[in-house]
């Protein structure tokens, strides 16, 4: 997170106006002076949770389970969980806290006390409490009690709802109820899990420097999240981010449109016009600028390895089209082939592109490894019409090759037609020409950029963009 003077200021003037006593006001009122961007506010609540603790050491009255008794410590897991469900089903978030607090006290300890790989494991707590196990319990509780002294009134409501409709509209609406049921007591376990995840965090915390802790364990926020190390999660809240960015770097678009709007001083047309005034130029003539909107072409590497970033960066340009007089997209594994119509907008499914276009495009050919040499070379035969010389070329890919022919000269003929061409390659540098990488080799034909989070990626396409 960027925070500045300002930020800083604001933050004070917050806390002074909220006071201290609220914890939960606080974490509110720092998160709004504080927070720039979409998506931060998870990195904020894990780092808040870190520096202002909710309690100290141990709970009190915890004492570890006796691993070393079978039966003694199947009773106390037994009665663990019991109060979970019993906390779950009457969604008392007090409760969870203390019992999130006493599992990772008695559940999540690893290593010899003192020792330096001593300290606390959420995944392990989670792994022997296994919370998911108590949903049909908790809707089981949670039905009960309705069908008691608080499921009167509805139950009175069914009987004259069943007079009047069928017994499969009836039906369906319970099935309804029950899905809403269910989905409200998952959300209550994955709200319980978290919590888990923040008392190991706090605790380990305690043990190793809070610094080192807020360093190490802390997710960055989304706009950081390395493409090639993304989950299926991340991914698909990197898709959600599309449009805004989109938006965010038109309106920068216009901002750099209205800097340059007067262009540069036409000097023969300035001197001519200062005849009338004695050859004193009081007022200066400027260059009419000719905007053009440039064409571009993406050349995308759909292999699984890369997949990820290519699908976002297809989305981002699509989103961008009216930027530019002309975006023709093109993928490849070992064979290249236009996908513009499946990435066109309305159409495109951002969770589904990478699979309809191995589907329904032919980029694969006698495997599903990737081969830039040919995927070039492929390029530059068939499709190398689509460039010209108010082209830009995007290729996006790792430039691992599985050990193949890289083809240098065919991406020297599509550099040589283009006005521009940059390759993003979503390694990390150090990792360019090593194994079957030949980075540098096509570095050496083409500016080849690291790109390796939409951070990255929205700074280098906003270049990209006319004025």
């Amino acid at each position: 997170m960027q925070i500045g003077p300002g930020e800083t200021l604001d933050a004070a003037a917050a806390l002074e106006a909220l006071g201290l006593d609220h914890r939960e006001r606080v974490r509110a009122g720092l998160a709004a002076a504080l927070l720039r961007r979409e998506g931060q506010r998870a990195a904020f609540d894990t780092v808040f949770d870190l520096y202002f603790p909710l309690a100290v050491g141990a709970p009190e009255g915890v004492r570890d389970l006796p691993v070393d008794a079978p039966a003694a410590w199947r009773e106390q897991l037994a009665g663990l969980r019991d109060r979970l469900a019993d906390a779950l089903a009457a969604d008392d978030r007090a409760a969870l806290a203390r019992l999130a607090a006493e599992a990772v006290s008695v559940l999540g300890r690893y290593g010899a006390p003192g020792s330096a790989s001593d300290g606390w494991s959420a995944h392990q707590t989670l792994d022997r409490l296994q919370p998911q196990i108590l949903l049909a319990r908790v809707l089981a509780a949670i039905r009960a009690g309705q069908g008691g002294g608080g499921g009167q009134a509805p139950g009175q409501g069914q009987g004259q709802g069943g007079g009047q409709g069928s017994a499969g509209l009836r039906r369906a609406g319970e099935g309804f109820t029950e899905r809403i049921e269910a989905d409200e007591i998952r959300d209550r376990i994955e709200q319980f899990r978290r919590q888990v995840g923040n008392e190991a965090r706090r605790r380990v915390a305690e043990l190793r420097g809070t610094d080192v802790i807020a360093r190490r364990a802390v997710a960055a926020s989304p706009d950081q999240v390395d493409f090639l190390v993304a989950g299926r999660d991340q991914l698909a809240q990197l898709r959600r981010t599309v449009q805004p960015l989109s938006r965010k770097l038109a309106t920068r678009l216009a901002a750099r449109r209205r800097r340059a709007q007067h262009g540069r001083i036409d000097l023969r047309r300035t001197l001519r016009r200062s005849l009338s005034t004695g050859g004193v130029p009081l007022r200066p003539v400027y260059r009419r600028r000719n905007p053009g909107r440039p064409e571009l072409v993406l050349l995308c590497d759909v292999s699984g390895s890369v997949a990820g970033f290519a699908n976002f960066t297809m989305l981002l340009v699509q989103a961008l089209r009216d930027q530019f007089s002309k975006v023709r997209v093109f993928a490849f594994v070992n064979r290249t082939d236009e996908v513009t119509d499946l990435v066109t907008a309305g159409r495109a499914d951002p969770a589904g592109l990478g699979s309809r276009i191995l589907a329904e495009a032919e980029v694969t050919g006698w495997d599903g490894s990737s081969d830039y040499g040919a995927a070039l070379g492929g390029f530059a035969d068939r499709f190398l019409g689509a460039v010209g010389p108010r082209t830009s070329v995007l290729i996006l890919g790792d430039a691992r090759t599985n050990g193949r022919d890289p083809n240098p000269a065919a991406l020297a003929r599509i550099a040589a037609r283009a006005r521009r061409t940059y390759w993003l390659n979503p390694e990390p540098r150090e990792l360019w020409s090593t194994g079957d990488s030949v980075a540098g080799e096509y570095a050496r034909q083409v500016d080849m950029l690291p790109c390796r989070n939409v951070r990255q990626l929205g700074e280098i396409v906003a270049k990209l963009l006319p004025v």
